[in-house]
């Protein structure tokens, strides 16, 4: 049985060099995810190195597999989520049917919106990966210290709020559209939604039609735009 643990302490020695370099590398991909979110804060305000190594120190990178929730409403409302890589979508559910309410790509800010005036009560929105996502967890409590401590924080968080508030202005312009090939169209000139990303389900969804109906809404566009290139040739 010595010997057995001898040649175990061994092994475990052998490898450490190796388990290392791991962690460190773990740890080098976790901060550039990191950079990643200060250079995309940074583009708002300039940041000062005091407010940077903040973030480093707090925020915390996560993988999320596909299909996987990011968020649901069984979860405390700890934080919000930036994506370095992957796409994803806020979703509800209404009598067993899943609605679709957003969708996110990378180089973006996502999380459910509290409500303030009751106590900090989180919304009923599901957030799912629907690719494998890295995220950067940025912390609610974080953030309503640093809007005390680094002036330039508010600048940004009012910038990035602007952004976030614009996209809920245009989706719910969107839902107000009757026709569903017209809310088709407005879908697709929103430069945002990068659809090829997206299954057509959760589009379906997110446009309040069947799926059926929206694969025979993209076969009249394809028909037509086929019937305009053929007019100019």
């Amino acid at each position: 049985m010595s010997a057995l643990r001898s040649a175990f302490a061994i092994a475990i020695c052998s490898l450490k060099f190796n388990l290392d370099e791991i962690l460190m590398s773990y740890k080098d991909e976790d901060q550039l995810a990191i950079s990643l979110l200060l250079s995309y804060l940074g583009q708002y305000h300039e940041l000062s190195e005091s407010l940077a190594s903040e973030y480093r120190q707090h925020c915390i990178v996560s993988k999320i597999k596909k299909s996987k929730y990011i968020h649901s409403p069984l979860d405390n409302n700890l934080f919000l989520y930036y994506i370095v890589t992957g796409t994803a979508r806020g979703f509800i559910r209404d009598s067993g049917k899943d609605i679709t309410t957003w969708f996110a790509f990378k180089n973006q800010i996502i999380g459910t919106i509290p409500n303030l005036n009751e106590g900090g009560l989180s919304s009923q929105e599901y957030l799912q990966a629907l690719e494998d996502c890295i995220l950067v967890c940025i912390p609610h409590s974080f953030i309503d210290r640093i809007y005390n401590q680094y002036p330039e924080s508010n600048i940004i968080g009012r910038k990035v709020l602007a952004l976030q508030y614009f996209g809920a202005s245009q989706r719910s312009i969107l839902a107000r559209i009757t026709r569903a090939s017209d809310r088709y169209k407005q879908l697709l000139l929103d430069n945002q939604i990068l659809l090829s990303q997206i299954p057509l389900r959760y589009v379906a969804s997110y446009l309040s039609i069947r799926l059926e109906t929206l694969s025979r809404i993209r076969k009249r566009e394809i028909d037509t735009s086929l019937k305009l290139i053929d007019k100019v040739a």
